[in-house]
C-alpha cells in the first residue's frame, strides 16, 4: 500500500510539473509553435515601375505570368503527378516528384510560364497544384538599350545596368496576406485575414529618345558589319544639357568571322547583339588622336601659341629614347595650329604639349573629365587611367598627348567634346530625366553639374579649327550635307590584355564631334573595336554622319542660316597642310590612304588676328558633381558678313 502511495505520488509530481511546464513556463513557446501551424503569410510581390524614354515610350515594363506551384501536402500521387507535369512544364519528373514530396505547404514548380502552359496544367486539374500570378520584366522593343536597361531576376531584383542602379525606386513595397489554416493548407472558414496591399515602384523616365536609340543601334551594326570589326559604342548627346539621347553597344556574335571580311560571292557578314553589360560606361580604351583636343586646347587656353600662329612640323620627334612619328611621311612643314588638328599630327601635337607642360596638362585632362566618374552613378561606371605627371616617364610626354598611356571610357570623351561645343563649360552627362512617384507626377531630375575649363573664346577657336578636320583633313566622311560639323578622328593601338605592348594589327578606331558647328546642339561618340580599314575617319566618321543626320531630323534643327559664322581667330587650314598625314597614334608601320584633293581657300585682303592671353589653369573637379555651377555659355558668334582669317598672304571664309 506505501508503495502505491510513493508511485502515485511520483507520477501525480510529474504530472504536475509538465503542467506547470505547459501552462506558465513554456506556455510561450508552444503557442508560437501552434500560430506557426495554423496561420500562414504570403507575400505579395509589388508591381515593378516602368522605364520610359523621354517621350513616354515604353522601353521597360512589368506584365503578370503564369507561375505553377503546389501544396505537397494536398497531393495525392506525387509520382503520378510528376509524370503527367513533366511533358507539360519541360522538366524532369524526377525532381517534380521530389519537390511534390517535400514536407511544405508551397513549392514552386515552374515560373513565369506562358499562358498556353499555364492552361496545359490547369486542365490536368492535378490535386495540390495550383497557378498564381507573378510579375515579368519585358522589353517591348525587344534589345534595344539593353545593356543600358540592364536585366532583372527571376525574382523581381535588378541585376544590372539601370534595373540594378535603380532598383529600390522601381522595386516598389511588397504587401503581405496573413491567413489560418488547417494542417492540410486548406482555409480555416471565417478565420481571420490580415491584408496589406503591395504598393507599385517609382518609374524612371529616361532622357534617351527611343527613335534616335533606334536609328543610331541600327547605324551601329550597319557599321560593324561592313567594317568586319569586332564591336563598337555609339552616343548621341544633346549639347547644352548633357542629356545623353541614345547609349548604343553591340557586339559581332561571330568575332572569328567579323576579323576578316567575307570572301567569295554571297559570303554571310556576322550578325551583332547587345553586349553584355554597358560598355560606354565600364570599359576604358586608349583614346589616340581624340585626345588631341585636350592637349591643344589647353595650350590655346594658356596662351603658350595663338590660334593664328604657325609652328615648324617634322614626321618624326625623338622624345627620350623613343622616336615618335607622324602616320604618313612628309617634309619637315611650316603648319598653323589648325593644320595639325586638321591633319592630326602626332609631331605637332608633341611639340605643343611641350611647350604647354605636363603639370598643365595634367590639370586640363582633370577638369575636362578623365580621371573622374561622370556622375551618372552606374555602380560598375569605371574612371579610367589617368596617370600623375609625377610618375611620367622620359616619353609620357610624347606619348599621353596624342592618346597613348591612358585610357579613358566613350562617355568620358564624349563629354570631354561636349565641353568645347557648350562654348567650354563641362556639363555633367545625364540618363534620368525624371521620376514618377505614386502620385503619378514626373519629379524633375536636378540639372547637371557644370563647371568651366576653357574660355569662350579658346572654345570657339578650337571649334573652328575642328571644322577644319571635317572639311579638309582626316574627318571629311562626318560632314552632313546642309550642316557644318566640327569632330575630331582617333586611331589608337589596342593594348595587350596578357601583358605588356600592344596587340599586332588590332585598333580602336573613333570619331567625336557636334552639330551644327555654329550652334551646337547635337554631340556624338562612334568608337569600332578592331575594324577594317583600321582609320577612324574611314569607318567611324561616316557612322557620325548617319547617326547625327537622322538625330537633326527627329530633333527638327534647321541647318545654320546664312552668314551665321564663328568670330574666330583660327585659319582654314591650307590646300598644302591638310593632307592627312596623321590620325595614327605612332604606329610607324601603318599607311594612311591618299587623301582627296583640296580646293585651294580664295584669295581676298586679310584683317589681324588676335587670340586670348594666359588664364588660370583650372582645377580637377574632386568628383562628379565638383566644380563651381556655371551658367553654360555658348560661344561667341557674329552673323553677316563672313569672317576671314590669315595664312600665308591668303584669306577665305571661316565655316
Amino acid at each position: 500500500m506505501l508503495v502505491m502511495l510513493v508511485v502515485w505520488a511520483v507520477v501525480g509530481t510529474v504530472v504536475i510539473g509538465r503542467l506547470a511546464d505547459l501552462q506558465w513556463f513554456g506556455a510561450k513557446a508552444y503557442a508560437d509553435r501552434g500560430e506557426k501551424q495554423l496561420v500562414h503569410s504570403v507575400t505579395l510581390p509589388a508591381e515593378r515601375g516602368s522605364i520610359f524614354d523621354r517621350t513616354g515610350q515604353d522601353l521597360a515594363i512589368s506584365v503578370d505570368q503564369p507561375t505553377i506551384w503546389a501544396n505537397p501536402a494536398l497531393v495525392v500521387d506525387p509520382r503520378g503527378e510528376a509524370g503527367q507535369l513533366a511533358p507539360v512544364l519541360s522538366l524532369d519528373a524526377a525532381d517534380l516528384q521530389n519537390r511534390l514530396s517535400r514536407p511544405a505547404q508551397f513549392v514552386y514548380l515552374a515560373r513565369l510560364v506562358d499562358d498556353t502552359v499555364a492552361a496545359k496544367v490547369k486542365d490536368l486539374k492535378l490535386p495540390g497544384v495550383a497557378v498564381l500570378q507573378e510579375p515579368r520584366r519585358f522589353l517591348p522593343a525587344g534589345d534595344l538599350a539593353g545593356p543600358l536597361l540592364g536585366k532583372v531576376g527571376t525574382d523581381g531584383n535588378g541585376l544590372t545596368g539601370l534595373e540594378h542602379q535603380f532598383d529600390k525606386t522601381l522595386a516598389g513595397k511588397a504587401g503581405r496576406l496573413v491567413s489560418e489554416r488547417d494542417p492540410s493548407g486548406r482555409e480555416l472558414p471565417g478565420s481571420v485575414q490580415q491584408y496589406a496591399p503591395s504598393a507599385h515602384g517609382d518609374d524612371l523616365v529616361l532622357t534617351v529618345d527611343r527613335s534616335i536609340q533606334y536609328e543610331t543601334e541600327r547605324d551601329l551594326a550597319a557599321g560593324i558589319l561592313s567594317a568586319h570589326a569586332l564591336g563598337g559604342i555609339a552616343l548621341v548627346m544633346d549639347t547644352r544639357s548633357g542629356e545623353l539621347l541614345a547609349v548604343a553597344c553591340l557586339r559581332a556574335t561571330d568575332p572569328a568571322k567579323a576579323v576578316a571580311a567575307p570572301t567569295g560571292p554571297g559570303a554571310a557578314a556576322p550578325a551583332t547583339a547587345a553586349c553584355d553589360k554597358d560598355e560606354a560606361l565600364t570599359n576604358v580604351y586608349e583614346p589616340g588622336s581624340v585626345q588631341k583636343l585636350i592637349t591643344i586646347s589647353g595650350a590655346l587656353d594658356q596662351g603658350v601659341v595663338k590660334a593664328g600662329d604657325s609652328l615648324t612640323v617634322p614626321d618624326q620627334l625623338k622624345v627620350a629614347d623613343h622616336v615618335f612619328h607622324d602616320a604618313e611621311p612628309h617634309p619637315t612643314s611650316r603648319w598653323s595650329v589648325t593644320d595639325v588638328v586638321a591633319n592630326s599630327s602626332n609631331i605637332g601635337t608633341i611639340e605643343l604639349a611641350a611647350k604647354l607642360g605636363k603639370q598643365q596638362l595634367y590639370q586640363y585632362q582633370r577638369a575636362f573629365g578623365f580621371g573622374s566618374v561622370t556622375g551618372l552613378g552606374d555602380p560598375g561606371e569605371s574612371a579610367g587611367l589617368l596617370l600623375d605627371p609625377a610618375r611620367y616617364s622620359g616619353t609620357s610626354m610624347g606619348s599621353i598627348p596624342i592618346g597613348q598611356g591612358i585610357a579613358v571610357t566613350a562617355v568620358q570623351m564624349l563629354a570631354a567634346y561636349n565641353t568645347v561645343a557648350n562654348g567650354g563649360v563641362y556639363v555633367a552627362p545625364k540618363l534620368v530625366k525624371a521620376v514618377v512617384g505614386a502620385d503619378g507626377i514626373p519629379h524633375a531630375t536636378p540639372p547637371s553639374a557644370t563647371h568651366r575649363v576653357v574660355s569662350a573664346g579658346t572654345a570657339t577657336d578650337m571649334t573652328a579649327m575642328l571644322g577644319e578636320v571635317v572639311r579638309v583633313g582626316t574627318g571629311q566622311a562626318a560632314a552632313i550635307a546642309g550642316y557644318h560639323v566640327a569632330g575630331k578622328t582617333g586611331t589608337a593601338r589596342k593594348p595587350n590584355p596578357n601583358g605588356a605592348g600592344y596587340l599586332d594589327g588590332a585598333y580602336m578606331s573613333s570619331f567625336a564631334g557636334f552639330v551644327p558647328m555654329e550652334q551646337p546642339t547635337l554631340t556624338a561618340m562612334v568608337v569600332l573595336d578592331q575594324p577594317t580599314p583600321i582609320f577612324g575617319g574611314k569607318v567611324s566618321a561616316p557612322l557620325f554622319s548617319q547617326m547625327a543626320a537622322y538625330s537633326l531630323r527627329q530633333l527638327r534643327v534647321p541647318p545654320p542660316a546664312p552668314g551665321d559664322r564663328l568670330a574666330t581667330a583660327a585659319p582654314g587650314a591650307t590646300a598644302a597642310g591638310a593632307k592627312g598625314v596623321g590620325d595614327v597614334g605612332d604606329a610607324s608601320t601603318a599607311s594612311t590612304p591618299p587623301s582627296p584633293a583640296r580646293t585651294p581657300a580664295p584669295s581676298g585682303p586679310s584683317p589681324p588676328t588676335t587670340a586670348p592671353g594666359p588664364r588660370p589653369v583650372p582645377n580637377a573637379p574632386p568628383g562628379p558633381a565638383a566644380g563651381s555651377a556655371s551658367t553654360t555659355t555658348a560661344p561667341k558668334r557674329q552673323g553677316g558678313p563672313a569672317t576671314t582669317s590669315t595664312l600665308a598672304g591668303r584669306s577665305r571664309p571661316v565655316p
